[in-house]
């Protein structure tokens, strides 16, 4: 199966440098990958190219927006020569490219038509990449967001799957982690659908899931492992041949009686599947949007909303299926038709797909609660790898933390700690500490974490500034009185210890009177 999710779970596991190149139709995208990590990514979808992304984000005026040609410079990418010419920050341009390299690969998930070529090539270690994205992140948001699609169920129902890895376990919800405990290996996918009573649609995309994070592996029904990326069917074909005794092989050549019979059974058949799978759509219709029910990305062009509306009218439209049905199919027909022309007449009408994004965008309290839960799990994981000194992958936890909830000052106070350990961030650390401050202006901890940030840059002044202020709001705080090198009060009287940074020193007591003899 040719899909995405395949590619990174085989890319990140494996740990592979190297390009993933995506080819649909005119579209064309290059994915780089450095030790199974996403570092870089390019497109030739307008709706992806990093001006586009700056202006709906509200990074650029639509006159800078219109104008953007006249900021380019020979060998320097569009952001570089943005930032040069203070149009925007360095922060506000890596947000960006943070944001645009997971559009541009979250936006493949929906596809299974396209081509992949994959070609590894070592990367220099001493090569930094200051972007850098973690796989099982856009693993799990690209298979959540897409659609249920029968490629996924094609590819597993024969097979038998067995638990395997554990690693990211904690990303599951609860209904599925009740169908991981299930999977013992004993059963194929198909085998073990019919007798757990899942919805199909939850159980395939769920155990695709699973296979792509590594949680489940699969093999064949003879017991052997099989994943093979491309079939070998006209090898296979050939083998068979051979092992066809001639005279049955003549007689396969000559035309069945009952030709005209198998014709019938199987458009009979095609239609049973049709009015099977159309009963379902309507089953989920409330937990389908509009694009997943278009089976497009939310970036799609009106051209691709056209075609992809079209081919569900050839599909799904009421006269394409027997005027002799039951009156409940019919209105479960009618119902996935009227829901396809909804969704077609919001999605191409540009004001109102504006306003059906912003709703959409909107989540509810039970969303939030999910939301929430999901990025202190990741914040609780990247404060673990931080105190292991494991930099890098803690920085990646916080990212998509404060991507999820923005208003935690705990959040940007670590990712502000984590960023102060690495070279390239020193700049973006500074911003994060002063992002916690302004979201708990009176918590003393935000102060001491850029007060010793400051410390660590050589910038004295300001150290010592925001140290006295955590003092002031918590004056017996213990970070801030070490950063100053204060030690406790001293218990001998007539000693005081003088703020600095080079350390303490005891001032001279007064001379004491000596006793005149008597």
């Amino acid at each position: 199966m040719e899909h995405i999710g395949h590619h990174l779970r085989d890319i990140y596991f494996n740990k592979k440098n190297g390009r993933l190149v995506f080819k649909q139709k005119s579209v064309q995208k290059y994915l780089f990958f450095q030790e199974g990590l996403l570092v870089y990514a390019k497109t030739t979808h307008p709706h992806e190219l990093i001006g586009e992304i700056l202006y709906k984000r509200g990074k650029i005026s639509s006159e800078i927006y219109s104008n953007i040609d006249e900021y380019i410079e020979p060998m320097k990418s569009i952001g570089v020569c943005l930032v040069e010419n203070n149009v925007l920050s360095k922060k506000e341009l890596h947000d960006c490219l943070m944001y645009q390299m997971r559009e541009i690969t979250l936006n493949i998930f929906p596809h299974f038509d396209g081509k992949f070529d994959f070609k590894e090539k070592k990367v220099d270690t001493q090569e930094e990449f200051e972007l850098k994205m973690n796989t099982p992140d856009l693993i799990e948001e690209g298979i959540r967001r897409m659609n249920y699609n029968p490629y996924m169920e094609k590819f597993m129902q024969k097979k038998i799957p067995y638990a395997k890895g554990k690693d990211f376990l904690d990303r599951l919800t609860k209904k599925e982690k009740e169908i991981l405990d299930k999977i013992d290996g004993s059963a194929s996918a198909e085998a073990f659908l019919l007798s757990a009573g899942i919805r199909p649609e939850l159980f395939w995309k769920s155990l695709y899931l699973f296979y792509c994070l590594d949680l489940v592996d699969v093999k064949d029904g003879k017991g052997k492992e099989k994943i093979p990326e491309k079939e070998e069917e006209p090898k296979k074909a050939a083998e068979v041949e051979k092992k066809i005794p001639k005279k049955a092989a003549e007689e396969e050549k000559k035309p069945a009686v009952a030709d005209k019979e198998v014709v019938k059974k199987s458009a009979a058949d095609e239609k049973k599947r049709k009015i099977a799978e159309v009963v379902k759509m309507n089953d989920y219709l409330s937990d389908t949007d509009y694009y997943q029910i278009l089976n497009i990305s939310q970036s799609a062009s009106q051209n691709e909303i056209k075609k992809a509306y079209f081919q569900l009218v050839r599909n799904y439209h009421p006269d394409r299926f027997p005027r002799n049905l039951p009156s409940d199919i019919k209105t479960k027909i009618e119902n996935v038709f009227d829901y396809i022309t909804q969704a077609f007449q919001t999605l191409s009408n540009e004001k109102k797909k504006l306003e059906y994004d912003a709703k959409k965008d909107t989540p509810s309290e039970l969303d939030k609660k999910e939301i929430e839960n999901k990025a202190e799990m990741k914040y609780r994981h990247s404060r673990s790898l931080y105190h292991q000194e494991k930099y890098d992958e803690a920085l990646m936890f916080l990212e998509e933390a404060v991507r999820l909830r923005s208003n935690k000052a705990s959040y940007f106070l670590l990712l502000g700690k984590v960023e102060s350990k690495i070279p390239s961030f020193h700049e973006k650390a500074e911003e994060d500490f002063k992002k916690a401050i302004e979201i708990e202006p009176w918590n003393a901890e935000n102060y001491v974490g850029l007060g010793k940030f400051y410390k660590q840059e050589g910038l004295l002044v300001k150290a010592r500034r925001h140290l006295k202020k955590a003092l002031d709001i918590d004056p017996e705080h213990k970070g801030a009185l070490k950063a100053l090198e204060i030690a406790e009060k001293p218990k001998k009287k007539g000693i005081k210890r003088i703020l600095s940074f080079d350390g303490f020193r005891k001032t001279k007591k007064p001379p004491t009177k000596k006793k005149k003899k008597s």
